[in-house]
């Protein structure tokens, strides 16, 4: 988790760095894909359908699966806040921002809590999931006491 903490977030934006990622070229046009429908339909359509395949193999884990969110929140919101603080504050970004960050690091978590049930999918793939790395510490998976 240490590496998720030192890591710097957000240093490489609108630099076209990568080839399976939308590479955006400004904060303005970051901020209108995070508050468009469409943007938003495809995060909340990919965590439902993760948590449908959780659903098929253990219905008895999903039963506690706002439990479990609600427990990570306690660590990940301050995380997050600290995280991106600084850039907010220099781009001016607005909270929609911050919701998608918050959002993204969540759904990562909750993609690391239950490998032994179905594989991170979605958020583990995405630019954003690119932070997945930072939660294999030594070969093993996190936990969500481990995240972040």
């Amino acid at each position: 988790m240490e590496r998720l903490a030192e890591a710097a977030w957000f240093t490489h934006v609108g630099i076209k760095d990568a080839t399976a990622a939308i590479v955006l070229s400004s904060w303005d046009e970051a901020i209108a894909h995070c508050e468009s429908f469409k943007w938003e339909d495809l995060h909340y359509g990919a965590a439902g359908q993760y948590r449908q395949r959780l659903m098929e193999r253990s219905p008895e884990r999903v039963e506690k699966w706002n439990d479990v969110v609600d427990e990570m929140k306690k660590t990940t919101l301050s995380f997050v806040r600290g995280k991106i603080e600084t850039v907010v504050r220099e781009h001016n970004l607005p909270k929609v921002f911050e919701d998608t960050v918050q959002r993204d690091i969540l759904h990562i978590c909750m993609e690391t809590e239950y490998p032994d049930v179905y594989p991170p999918g979605f958020y583990a793939a995405k630019p954003t999931g690119m932070l997945m790395d930072t939660f294999r510490v030594a070969g093993k998976e996190t936990s969500r006491r481990e995240c972040p």
